[in-house]
């Protein structure tokens, strides 16, 4: 066989073993999507229904997400974003409404929601986003480091970008709740086995320029959180305050998704709707 012929065969048995470049995704059916890894498939998500006016109690917090989102939108300096703090504080739910909020106003926004176990595939997801004319969210959801380092460098890599840099259309955010994104068996051993899989792990929190935190709510914050829906949804019943406190103590903490899940046994109870 002439040697034309053997690098001809060679090259098509490259051809076939190489993974078929995934085409351009269609992002004109939604503004939230979720962005399965295994299959490079960005798959449609309903629009988030919660008005970002029910969040209280986080109004700063609010306030300083908002402002860095609609920088971005409008192609100005941002940074990306970690979110972290106690658990039920709203810190997915500012992400999301924010968002909905902002792309009322900004057609071309985009929010792409990945799982944290899939964190790994963050550099192809980013660059299959780059240069497109869309801004995009990218969002993942209570993000740690369980399974060790290889995930951390995997996100160090993607928010630097190598040597392309960072695309310029893509806004990461993150929850937590750990400031560090450490796994929970480092901070408990005290001891850590791998300094420097946790020098790694430790170091990606580096890479968010913006932290906002999420205080443990306390006890007026929670109170007024539930007599803001009260009034806003018409259940004012006697005793609330003790009613909402009963709740608390029940659930163990206060929080505004505590807050928020009273209200809606109360709204239950009473026969009223509400928004979700």
């Amino acid at each position: 066989m002439k040697i034309k012929d053997q690098l001809a065969r060679i090259a098509e048995a490259l051809e076939r073993l190489a993974p078929a470049a995934a085409p351009e995704a269609d992002l004109s059916a939604a503004r939230l999507f979720r962005y399965e890894a295994g299959e490079a498939r960005f798959a449609p998500a309903p629009d988030y229904p919660l008005d970002i006016a029910l969040l209280v109690g986080v109004d700063r917090q609010k306030n300083r997400f908002a402002e860095n989102l609609s920088r971005f939108a409008r192609g100005l300096p941002f940074n990306h974003v970690l979110l972290w703090g106690s658990r039920g504080a709203g810190k997915s739910s500012i992400s999301k409404a924010a968002f909905m909020a902002c792309a009322r106003e900004n057609p071309a926004l985009r929010m792409v929601e990945i799982d944290r176990d899939e964190v790994t595939a963050l550099p192809g997801l980013f660059d299959r986003l780059r240069g497109r004319a869309e801004r995009f969210v990218v969002l993942c959801d209570d993000l740690s480091f369980e399974e060790g380092a290889s995930a951390a460098k995997s996100l160090k890599s993607a928010l630097e970008g190598g040597v392309a840099g960072p695309p310029e259309n893509v806004l990461f955010v993150a929850t937590s709740n750990r400031r560090h994104l450490m796994p929970r068996a480092h901070e408990d051993r005290g001891l850590i086995d791998s300094a420097e899989d946790a020098e790694e792990e430790v170091s990606v929190s580096d890479r968010f320029g913006l932290w906002i935190g999420f205080p443990p709510m306390d006890q007026n914050a929670y109170l007024a959180a539930v007599n803001i829906y009260a009034d806003r949804f018409d259940l004012r019943v006697e005793d609330l305050d003790r009613r909402a406190l009963q709740w608390a103590q029940l659930r163990g903490g206060r929080s505004g998704r505590v807050a928020w899940q009273f209200v809606r046994d109360l709204a239950g109870e009473l026969g009223r709707p509400l928004p979700l």
